[in-house]
């Protein structure tokens, strides 16, 4: 399986890779991105972490998210039927990883 994209769709999708997409999605975001990978076998996985690690959170550029995540934290999720969800603070990533490969026989 090779990682592809992180975020937003690149026409290089669908060209015989296997796509894992890493993204936050808040309210009303969820219609575009089904439109998006409309063609591949989408299998959703929500992770949830407690909201202070997440407020620790910094993005690529080393800066801090608690702003972002204030303001995102009660649209994160929201009205997503997610396949398998995946509680962060209750295991650990190879846990995490385990209970996905598992869920959809990877």
């Amino acid at each position: 399986m090779k990682v592809l994209a992180c975020g937003t769709p690149s026409p290089r999708w669908g060209q015989g890779n296997n796509l894992i997409v890493d993204n936050v999605l808040c309210d009303g975001e969820m219609p575009e991105y089904l439109r998006w990978l409309s063609d591949f076998d989408l299998c959703l996985v929500g992770v949830f972490a407690p909201l202070d690690v997440l407020e620790g959170s910094r993005n690529p550029a080393g800066r801090p998210l608690a702003r972002a995540v204030a303001l995102a934290k009660d649209r994160v999720h929201k009205n997503i039927g997610y396949d398998l969800e995946i509680d962060t603070s209750t295991l650990t990533p190879l846990q995490c990883a385990r209970r996905i490969k598992a869920k959809f026989q990877l």
